[in-house]
């Protein structure tokens, strides 16, 4: 089915206790990390989506309780001149994540056919033919065996411009609002049909996209956890392996050890 944004507008309040389903499913989500490191899975999760939409909260969330030797958050800015100089994915290959590991951008690829796009940063050749280059690049990733999740956290103009209005407000966050807020509000149209062709070009089976009602900010933080949570399950063996032989030996000869 073709996604369309304004099926995630309601805003809906995450109608349990807040906090206790954070903790249960950030302790769910330090599970599943464990899992992901023993059976040496790669994930990959990448958020989308327009300003002040809530990416970065749902990123602080969802690595609370992770080992941060095991995961990494990429914040995607602006190439640099010598990124410029190369094929635009290329600045992408040593952010994917290796054996055992789960790496976040906050960010993505997807510039080519969004901002690229709009701001004519690219040329319509270069964004065309971004579309294919994506997919084959994401599927090249599944081929080795890494999980990709993909997700656009979608606000209306009224929720963005209350957030950006709450953020000038706040002297601690308002070095988050820049120029370039303004610049990409006032050709939200134009973001919005490519925004369009880009769940209609990239939306693959090996790669979906996961759309995310951020008109409420702890709904959709929810909503992001409990998905990367539910795919983790999934995809990673969910049985423990057995205790090395060794180290059982060292236990039981230092500390008395006996299994339960």
């Amino acid at each position: 089915m073709a996604i369309d944004l304004s099926d995630f507008e309601s805003g809906n309040k995450y109608d349990r206790d807040y906090d206790e389903g954070l903790k249960s499913l950030q302790d769910r989500l330090a599970v599943q990390q464990s899992l992901h490191i023993l059976h040496g899975a790669r994930t990959l999760i990448v958020m989308e989506g327009w300003d002040a939409a809530g990416k970065g909260g749902a990123i602080k969330r969802m690595t609370a309780t992770l080992d941060p030797r095991f995961y990494q958050v990429y914040p995607v800015s602006a190439p640099t001149t010598e990124e410029k100089d190369k094929h635009f994915l290329w600045r992408f290959w040593n952010k994917l994540p290796g054996k055992c590991e789960i790496n976040i951008w906050d960010r993505s690829h997807y510039g080519r056919v969004l901002v690229e796009r709009v701001e004519g940063f690219c040329s319509e050749a270069e964004w065309r033919r971004g579309f294919d280059e994506i997919n084959e690049f994401e599927s090249r990733q599944g081929e080795i065996g890494t999980k990709i999740i993909k997700f656009f956290l979608h606000v209306t103009q009224e929720t963005q411009d209350k957030v950006l209005t709450e953020r000038l407000n706040d002297p601690s966050k308002r070095w988050k609002v820049t120029a370039e807020d303004f610049r990409n509000r006032a050709k939200r149209d134009a973001y919005l049909d490519a925004m369009k062709d880009m769940f209609k070009r990239t939306d693959t089976h090996w790669a979906p996209w996961t759309v995310i009602d951020g008109n409420n900010q702890k709904a959709a933080r929810m909503a992001v956890l409990s998905h990367v949570v539910k795919e983790l399950e999934a995809s990673v063996p969910q049985e423990f392996p057995e205790v090395d032989a060794g180290i059982m030996a060292l236990a039981t000869a230092t500390l008395g050890y006996k299994a339960d």
